[in-house]
């Protein structure tokens, strides 16, 4: 008996994740002679969450292990990039292209969808907010909202999409960076005392570990933020506000309040650190009032899934598409300088940016040939810069 109900590797590699209607669909192509049949599927998103304009894409890394020694051609977008529901003139955009015989891959459906729908969700939503916050510290502190199988996932999501740190030791591990966190309020209550638990917490843990005090376990967070830089003086590099909604009033407010007594104390070197309930909405609001730094916790973790669907588009090369779909092999373009993407039919030349004029670059590139990975598969850190590098060229509302 499994002690924890989650898939392992060898589970979801031999497509014990699926679906029950992919196990009896190849059971009826291989006893027709039909599982040989080649095919070109490809998956796309279907409208985004709360009208987002764009997403970021994420997972791929996950998708090439996933199709590796199944003998398939893949071809997808790089991991990390900005993808929309439609190209400029309204076409459906393919995040992902699989050519080969249906009956090697149609079980491996659910998990590739999956794989990218979560992930991409969370990414998304991690680049928003840090659109939103601009240059402020944005910290993953959600894994607790989810199943932990899934903390790796989310934290590296969540940093790819442009957040600083995460909370996590398994995501930090993933991510290849160290974990970062404050102090629970647990702590100060083992204590029984704010004062000897911030002290404990100076003497006891390495100097290289920021010492970021929680200022609201008993008394006012006003109150709490001045004894603890009386206590940790220039030691001190933040205060922690974490009161629950139900209690802080106008967070804002609090914010401005704190900041204003520790500044007139010659406490102007400790920062604001904020978490409890953050979400799109408040952030550029709090930033605003003097906060510094974010710990972002369901509203990261629990961000909505892309639709993402599979569609075979070709059999044997024929065209074909259910309703709704477009038949053929595609290419997606993009313009570099822009960002604006136009779909075409694979045997189409390269075009010129219908918004700027621009030379355009193909975005679904060879990910698995005949079941070997032929794409680099980058680092997280390098995937995150390629997001920010493009995110700066967008806005939360961008259209085109």
């Amino acid at each position: 008996m499994r002690m924890f109900h989650q898939a392992s590797d060898n589970e979801i590699k031999n497509g014990e994740t699926t679906d029950i209607y992919f196990v009896r669909t190849k059971q009826i192509i291989k006893a027709k002679g039909l599982e040989k049949t080649p095919v070109i599927a490809d998956v796309t998103p279907g409208k985004l969450p709360h009208g987002w304009p764009w997403g970021i894409l994420c997972g791929i890394e996950e998708e090439a292990h996933l199709f590796k020694g199944i003998p398939v051609d893949v071809y997808a977008m790089p991991e990390g990039s900005i993808f929309r529901h439609e190209d400029y003139y309204g076409i459906r955009e393919p995040v992902i292209r699989i050519e080969g015989p249906y009956g090697e891959f149609c079980v491996y459906e659910t998990p590739m969808l999956g794989l990218i729908c979560q992930a991409s969700g969370i990414a998304t939503r991690a680049a928003r907010m840090r659109k939103i916050a601009g240059e402020k510290t944005l910290i993953s502190f959600g894994i607790r909202r989810m199943h932990p199988a899934l903390s790796p996932m989310i934290d590296r999501a969540a940093y790819i999409g442009g957040f600083d740190g995460v909370s996590s030791l398994s995501g930090a591990k993933i991510v290849g960076v160290k974990p970062v966190g404050t102090m629970p309020h647990a702590l100060i209550i083992v204590f029984g005392d704010q004062v000897k638990a911030w002290k404990a917490f100076d003497e006891v843990i390495s100097s290289d570990v920021p010492r970021v005090a929680l200022v609201d376990t008993y008394s006012d967070e006003k109150m709490e933020s001045i004894m603890a830089a009386e206590t940790l003086k220039e030691r001190l590099q933040a205060v922690r506000l974490d009161t629950p909604a139900s209690r802080r009033g106008n967070f804002a407010e609090l914010i401005r309040e704190v900041r204003w007594e520790l500044d007139i104390r010659g406490f102007k070197h400790v920062k604001i650190f904020v978490s409890g309930g953050l979400k799109e909405e408040n952030i550029g609001e709090l930033s605003k009032a003097g906060a510094d730094a974010f710990g972002v916790g369901t509203s990261l973790s629990n961000a909505p899934t892309v639709d993402f669907a599979m569609d075979i588009v070709e059999i044997d090369g024929k065209l074909c598409a259910k309703r709704g779909k477009l038949g053929g092999r595609k290419q997606v373009w993009r313009c570099p300088k822009c960002l604006t993407d136009v779909v075409l039919p694979f045997d189409k030349p390269q075009p010129k940016c219908p918004l700027c004029g621009g030379k355009m670059e193909p975005m679904l590139k060879p990910l698995i040939k005949n079941g070997k990975i032929v794409a680099e598969l980058p680092k997280p850190k390098e995937i995150r810069e390629y997001v920010l590098k493009q995110i700066r060229k967008l806005s939360l509302e961008e259209t085109s």
